[in-house]
C-alpha cells in the first residue's frame, strides 16, 4: 500500500501531463487490484497478454468491489490501452477520473485488509 499511495501523491502533482497522470494513477489500480488477488493466496502471472484485466475483473470476488464500480476500473483499463497501443491522448477529466477512482479503490482495499488480512498490515 506504500506504493500505492506513492503513485497517488505523485498523480496530483502540477504541471505534468493528463496521460502521465492516468498512467501514474492506472498503475496504483493495477497495484490495488494486484494486493486484493494475492491477499486471497492466488499468484497471476504477470507475463502473459491479459492480466490486467483478470485482475481488475476479479476484484468483486476478492474484496467485494460491487460490478458497477469494476466496470469503471476496467473501462479505464480499456483507455489504457488505447493510449498505450494507439497513441489516443488522454482527456484531463479522464486523468482526474482515473485519480479518483485509484483513490477510491485504494480506500476500499485498505478497509479491506483491516478487515480481513490485518496480518498484512505494516
Amino acid at each position: 500500500m506504500a506504493a500505492v499511495r506513492r503513485n497517488l501523491k505523485d498523480a496530483h502533482i502540477d504541471g505534468i501531463s493528463p496521460e502521465t497522470r492516468f498512467d501514474i494513477a492506472y498503475k496504483a489500480v493495477m497495484q490495488c487490484a494486484l494486493i486484493a488477488i494475492m491477499a486471497n493466496g492466488f499468484r497471476p502471472s504477470t507475463n502473459e497478454p491479459g492480466h490486467h484485466a483478470t485482475v481488475i475483473q476479479s476484484l468483486p470476488k476478492t474484496i467485494g468491489l460491487p460490478n458497477e464500480r469494476m466496470m469503471v476500473l476496467d473501462q479505464l483499463r480499456k483507455k489504457r490501452n488505447l493510449s498505450d497501443y494507439s497513441g489516443v491522448g488522454i482527456a484531463e477529466e479522464v486523468a482526474a477520473a482515473c485519480v479518483r477512482a485509484a483513490e477510491d479503490l485504494a480506500s476500499t482495499v485498505e478497509k479491506w485488509l483491516r478487515a480481513n488480512r490485518s496480518d498484512l498490515m505494516g
